[in-house]
């Protein structure tokens, strides 16, 4: 089936009559090159003004979403919390926390985006809980209670140190002492999110369960945090060094310890797939649910993506961190990552972002303060929209929002905290969404006060301003989407990358006899590319992209920036 139902239209798609009268059956594989918009609740909309983002206030903007033409929604943690990780410390895995709202406001969320066409993907943060969970409060209480395995505890070293020399991503040791049980306990994150122990059939049972409560309540699908994470090394062993040319900016920041080894024992276990297999087939006994991983890692980030989304039988999607950091990839660096995905699985899928909640937004990385910024954030958007593979967008990505700058006293989050001021806050790409350039709280509240500052350079941005402009970044968003669904090569095709001039990454898509030439040029110079090897060349009619076709289909020429997809006979 192709892709060419717009978001006005698809609320009926799984409904649609078959020839014979009956209800069409479900399209289990939608997911593939679906856009999925990730949405912040706490920054998304507020509908009761104490200027925290709620579930209401996003039923209230899904038109937003649907508008833009994406696939579905990813909403990023909302269960019941204390808030030490804003959301990501579960304390009850099967109930909305009061801060967003409730249960039925849940459910009127799921009803209006399935209305508007939209599929509901949720956040799973099943490597860990809140220290708040019951289970670990059973678990602390003694060595002999029902649930004392539940959690990953350790004896101390003799000289009462921990265990091994497993880090903390967000500094110092993984392990944290309970003077109640008189051992250690596993945290890869804070110290008040202990991780669960994967090892043990019940842990694995009870997890199942909670997944499939959101499953019968109507949800399509899971976003799964640091899926890697999951399992650990039996034994404990301690891990190795990493060579210091190998460490990367990624999890944490270059010069913190965290990056000083190979994490081959504390996560990245290949006694993981066991699991996955078992969650999806979990997934499989409903009609079209699907689940994305977000491996934390980028060593092995793209490797262990190939691996988690081969053979048909774990994950349908993952994604790592790749393209989440540094500076915008050169060709080479394109090539590389999308190779060594493969390596791993040939017939994998990968999910691809530039920006997400954990990280600086790339209008920043790649085009603050340039003069041709503007033509990289479409030329981003084009490449983006184009990868084989499916696409999260980050809420605000549309409008070209930057990184906001934020003043200490108004951090919030805890790495930014700890690391200040060597490091930015991951507060500065979670400020309110701006829907009003003019409105006193944007458009996000009617409140005074917002968990985090509105940035001013924002407003000028906001969707209202986009919305009248018909050339603005939201329009070619909208123009891109479009045109990948219209093209079943740019959703599901094959891709195939060819040789070009330095500084213009080419590769065709195909699908159904079909064949498209995607360039992009990465170089702020213009650039040709010689087509006289093939037949024909010409642009798609309905592409929003700057390059075009010369010399009566002989040569393509790209602006500094600019990127061409259409159609070639050989």
């Amino acid at each position: 089936m192709t892709r060419e139902t717009s978001a006005a239209t698809a609320a009926d798609l799984d409904e649609a009559a078959s020839p014979g009268g009956a209800p069409a059956a479900p399209d289990r594989d939608w997911w593939r090159g679906a856009v999925i918009y990730q949405i912040y609740p706490r920054s998304f909309g507020d509908s009761n003004g104490d200027g925290i983002g709620d579930l209401p206030g996003i039923t209230r903007r899904l038109a937003h979403v649907a508008s833009l033409g994406a696939d579905a929604v990813w909403l990023s943690p909302f269960m019941r919390s204390p808030m030490k990780d804003f959301g990501y410390d579960i304390s009850d895995y099967r109930d909305v926390d009061p801060i967003f709202g409730t249960l039925d406001d849940f459910d009127a969320l799921v009803a209006e985006a399935h209305r508007l066409g939209l599929k509901v993907i949720i956040d799973q943060v099943l490597s860990h809980t809140s220290d708040q969970h019951p289970w670990f409060k059973e678990s602390r209480a003694s060595r002999n209670n029902p649930l004392a395995d539940w959690y990953v505890w350790a004896e101390p070293r003799e000289d009462g140190s921990p265990p091994n020399n497993w880090i903390s991503v967000f500094g110092g040791s993984s392990w944290e002492w309970s003077s109640t049980r008189r051992q250690y306990y596993l945290h890869n994150f804070l110290t008040s999110q202990p991780d669960l122990n994967f090892h043990h059939p019940a842990v694995r049972a009870a997890i199942l369960a909670d997944v499939r409560f959101w499953l019968d309540r109507g949800v399509d699908g899971f976003r799964l945090d640091t899926v890697n994470f999951y399992l650990h090394d039996a034994a404990l062993r301690d891990n190795p060094v990493l060579p210091e040319n190998k460490r990367s900016e990624v999890m944490a920041p270059r010069n913190q310890p965290y990056n000083f080894q190979d994490h081959v024992y504390d996560k990245n276990r290949p006694e993981l797939i066991a699991f996955l297999r078992d969650f999806r087939a979990l997934l499989d006994e409903y009609p079209a649910a699907t689940s994305v991983g977000e491996v934390g890692e980028r060593i092995h980030g793209a490797e262990l993506m190939g691996e988690y989304t081969s053979g048909g039988d774990k994950l349908h999607m993952a994604y790592a961190f790749d393209f989440l950091s540094g500076a915008m990839p050169d060709v080479e660096g394109v090539k590389r990552v999308v190779e060594r995905v493969t390596l791993k699985g040939a017939d994998g899928w990968p999910c691809w972002a530039f920006s997400n909640h954990d990280v600086e937004r790339h209008a920043t990385r790649w085009a603050a303060g340039r003069p041709d910024g503007a033509a990289i954030l479409r030329l981003a958007a084009s490449l983006l929209l184009s990868l084989r593979g499916s696409v999260c967008l980050y809420q605000g990505e549309e409008l070209g929002l930057t990184e906001a700058e934020i003043a200490f006293e108004d951090i919030v989050d805890p790495p930014g905290l700890t690391y200040w001021p060597e490091v930015k806050t991951r507060d500065g790409c979670r400020t309110p969404m701006v829907w009003s350039a003019e409105a006193p709280g944007a458009g996000f509240t009617q409140g005074a006060v917002t968990w985090l500052p509105i940035p001013p350079e924002h407003r000028p941005l906001a969707v209202d301003r986009a919305e009248a402009d018909p050339g603005s970044l939201l329009q070619f968003y909208r123009a891109m989407i479009a045109l990948r669904k219209a093209e079943p090569a740019l959703t599901r095709g094959a891709i195939r990358f060819l040789d070009a001039a330095e500084g213009v990454l080419v590769f065709e898509r195909e699908a159904e006899g079909r064949r498209l030439l995607c360039a992009f040029n990465l170089q702020e110079a213009p650039a040709s590319l010689d087509a006289a090897h093939l037949r024909r060349l010409a642009a798609l009619p309905a592409s929003p992209l700057a390059g075009t076709v010369e010399d009566g289909g002989r040569r393509l020429a790209l602006p500094g920036h600019g990127s061409f997809i259409g159609t070639i006979e050989t």
